[in-house]
């Protein structure tokens, strides 16, 4: 759809509508505000990216995919068409998405992409909500992404040894050397 660019507006724009808008704008002393359309999401990472962010593209993408599917599991498990997601579901859903896409290479990936917090998180999702790719409700704060988990425990805890070993439990058998297989016999052993 053409843009009218002085003001902004989708046409076609009616007569009527256009010679209102203009008086508006001959005798108001206030500016028009004419809401902007959302930008698409390469657009809002783009903006971003040309402010000096810390955090690479990739990064934005990878975050919006896991919106997705933290989104799609909710909607599984709740049976809500529309919800907000919260910040600290967003960040178990983040946890998920990242094991089930890189698995033991989660902790590496996100950090290349300069992720290594759930602050980090939480900073992101405001840069887009500034932007306009994010919506947000009044009650949502960069504090929801403060303390809720360690990205970096939570991304390596599945890969971690899960039972103890006890070298107390073995039973003694004298302490002999375990066998020596295919090696030759010492001249003291014959």
């Amino acid at each position: 759809m053409f843009q009218f660019k002085a003001l902004n507006f989708p046409l076609p724009l009616t007569i009527p509508a256009f010679f209102a808008i203009r008086r508006n704008l001959l005798f108001s002393r206030t500016t028009l505000t004419v809401p902007m359309e959302k930008p698409n999401f390469d657009e809002a990472v783009k903006m971003i990216a040309g402010q000096g962010a810390v955090y690479k593209p990739d990064g934005y993408h990878f975050l919006r995919e896991a919106l997705d599917h933290t989104v799609n599991q909710l909607r599984k498990d709740e049976l809500i068409e529309h919800r907000h997601v919260s910040g600290p579901e967003l960040l178990t859903g983040i946890i998920e998405y990242a094991l089930k896409e890189f698995g033991s290479m989660a902790v590496a990936v996100l950090e290349s992409w300069g992720i290594a917090t759930g602050e980090d998180i939480g900073t992101m999702v405001f840069q887009l909500i500034e932007v306009g790719a994010f919506g947000r409700s009044e009650d949502d704060s960069p504090s929801d992404f403060s303390g809720v988990v360690n990205l970096r425990d939570e991304l390596l805890a599945p890969y971690r040894p899960s039972g103890t070993i006890s070298l107390t439990s073995m039973p003694d058998e004298g302490n002999e050397p375990p066998a020596r297989g295919n090696q030759p016999a010492k001249p003291s052993e014959l």
